[in-house]
């Protein structure tokens, strides 16, 4: 007894080295991603068969029921507290004594299992529908109630002291088939077998008991993360794969200068790099004029000078920090000062107001008049009947450096 439970616990230690370099391989992924970890919770239902040398194993199936709580600490790696139990059955059958009896105990194990994703383990995309789980854990059995005592023929096969209250170790191994059915919710299929005490079924032979289970269930998570709607393990995957797709497209300087860097004994060049452009960014100033005409004593702008307005709204809109100048004159050959001053002014005012009426805001336009104190055509007096519009700003430009 001593040396078997010396062999399984080797066996258990080694799975738990086995266990401790898959969560090495998955610390590899981003720290960054979410979704994980995740606490579950579990219920399970199904059938049980706890083998024996003196009776018909296919009439000792009995239902089963399990509860679990765990961990999926990384798509790889979780763990879990798994209590079964229900009712079981054994038998003795003796062809010589005629005995054919069976009898009922009831019991209880409780695990602590390791669970290993193989999926996502070897898979690029950790978030499938379907998952598949090896799972192997130690715990402890406890079985009582045994009716055994009911049957006096059963007295040489089952003794008094293993009819009683049994506690026993119990080394688990078995694999899960699971199918996510909603974003919490999934359905499962666990086959386990156990190794118990062997005087878990009251019976000893000299070889340890094997139970085994097979049960299917559905499985609950909850994500132990905030704003755990996206797995960034996934889009992990997904960089690493289009960096290999796209790794010849890599600079070749690049990847000289990161071997570099991830070179301790590598020498670093401190020698701070100058670039010298090539051209220089000035601002220059640009500015329109248009002249719009008018005929003697009128004041109202025709059809052909309003084309000359609107070209100066284009402009202004291509530069919406220019200022605009509108100054009015009327020609000194005719009329008087006082009349001419009134139709100068007059004029400048119906320009501004047309500006205006275009989508130019007033406070960018400045109007003057100046009758016929200045006159801007001195030898062609009716060029004096105008207004003239000049609009002032800056664009940016780029020169060659001299």
């Amino acid at each position: 007894m001593k040396t078997r439970i010396q062999t399984r616990l080797k066996a258990l230690l080694a799975a738990a080295l086995l266990t401790t370099s898959f969560s090495a391989f998955a610390q590899e992924t981003p720290e960054n991603y979410v979704g994980y970890p995740q606490l579950f919770v579990g219920l399970q239902g199904g059938v049980q068969e706890t083998g024996t040398h003196y009776y018909n194993n296919w009439k000792l199936f009995t239902p089963t029921a399990s509860a679990s709580v765990g961990v999926h600490f990384t798509p790889v790696i979780g763990a879990r507290i798994h209590m079964n139990g229900f009712w079981n059955k054994s038998g003795v059958r003796d062809n010589e004594t005629s005995i054919d009896t069976k009898f009922k105990y009831k019991y209880i194990t409780t695990d602590l299992d390791a669970m290993v994703n193989i999926i996502n383990l070897f898979s690029k995309n950790n978030y499938r529908p379907w998952n598949f789980y090896l799972i192997g854990g130690i715990g402890l059995n406890y079985a009582w109630g045994n009716d055994s005592d009911e049957f006096p023929e059963l007295a040489q096969y089952v003794t008094a002291s293993n009819s009683k209250s049994r506690l026993s170790h119990n080394f688990r191994v078995g694999g899960m088939f699971d199918v996510r059915v909603a974003r919490n919710w999934s359905v499962n299929l666990e086959l386990d077998a156990n190794s118990l005490s062997d005087r878990f079924n009251s019976k000893v032979c000299g070889d340890d008991d094997w139970q085994f289970t097979a049960q299917v269930g559905v499985t609950y998570r909850i994500p132990l993360r905030k704003n755990s709607t996206v797995d960034d393990y996934d889009i992990w995957h997904r960089f690493r794969k289009n960096r290999n797709e796209h790794k010849d497209d890599i600079d070749p300087s690049l990847v000289d200068l990161t071997k570099e860097v991830n070179d301790p004994i590598a020498k670093v060049d401190d020698t701070p790099v100058v670039t010298v452009p090539d051209s220089i960014t000035v601002e220059k100033p640009v500015n329109i004029t248009r002249n719009i005409f008018f005929g003697l004593r009128e004041t109202e702008v025709s059809a052909t000078e309003k084309t000359k307005l609107t070209e100066v709204v284009t402009w202004l809109k291509k530069h919406p920090e220019a200022k605009v100048t509108v100054t009015g004159y009327a020609d000194k050959g005719t009329g008087t000062a006082e009349s001419n001053a009134r139709y100068a002014k007059q004029r400048a005012d119906i320009v501004t107001k047309e500006l205006v009426k275009k989508g130019v805001n007033a406070s960018r336009i400045t109007t003057t008049s100046k009758g016929d104190t200045i006159q801007p055509f001195p030898t062609d007096n009716d060029k004096n009947r105008v207004t003239i519009v000049v609009a002032d700003g800056t664009e940016t430009v780029k020169e060659a450096k001299k």
